[in-house]
């Protein structure tokens, strides 16, 4: 899903940077004062386990790549603000030492998989979780917040490409929700798959350095 350099018109990719800088801000802030002492060692190990999951990419037509995100694994385990925090230091360590995403795309890939993604999986757990009650609910909900934080993103890289002039607006939606539609169900299933280990590992510490896991949010 990362965009490369010349992809995007410059006023979309300083628009998206200023954006993603703000979000970045607001993010710190609040994760500052919500997360306990004894969470912050756990971003460095989801920001390893994101960095790592992300290593594997695919050509998607479009001009980008396809990959598991972790942003949905993240917002469900620390928060959306964490997650934000947590997916942005990915992207940048991923952008300056191993090319992987442009540099001046930066901002647009921090908007679409460090805060679209994150907070579209909080928003839509947090919602189903009113609906579906109980494990089997809890695993749903958590394998659609997944899904629907992959397509959310694909849809606003396709919204920017096609503003760019890239590519038509109808190809870039196809070929990017299309694709991240069967990439966003592989999503789900390993969110699912990791949130019920940590549940039977840790049920105690699940409640209270994990907030999402019981659906409360922020």
């Amino acid at each position: 899903m990362h965009v490369p350099d010349g992809l995007l018109d410059t006023k979309i990719w300083t628009a998206s940077l200023a954006l993603s800088a703000g979000a970045i801000g607001l993010a710190a802030r609040r994760a500052g004062q919500e997360l306990q002492e004894r969470q912050v060692p756990t971003l460095g190990v989801m920001a390893a386990f994101v960095f790592a999951a992300q290593m594997v990419n695919f050509p998607v037509p479009g001009g980008t790549s396809g990959h598991l995100l972790g942003a949905a694994l993240a917002a469900l385990t620390l928060g959306p603000w964490a997650a934000t925090l947590v997916m942005t230091a990915v992207l940048v360590i991923q952008a300056f030492f191993f090319g992987d995403g442009g540099v001046t795309a930066l901002g647009a890939n921090v908007l679409t998989m460090g805060v679209v993604a994150p907070w579209t999986a909080h928003a839509s757990h947090r919602s189903l979780r009113r609906l579906w009650k109980g494990p089997r609910g809890g695993s749903v909900a958590r394998f659609v917040a997944a899904w629907v934080s992959v397509e959310a993103a694909a849809l606003v890289i396709a919204l920017m490409l096609a503003a760019s002039g890239y590519v038509p607006l109808a190809l870039a939606l196809g070929a990017l929700l299309g694709w991240h539609a069967l990439i966003g169900a592989g999503e789900g299933l390993i969110t699912v798959a990791v949130l019920t280990y940590l549940h039977r590992l840790l049920p105690e510490d699940a409640g209270s350095a994990r907030p999402m896991l019981r659906g409360d949010g922020v």
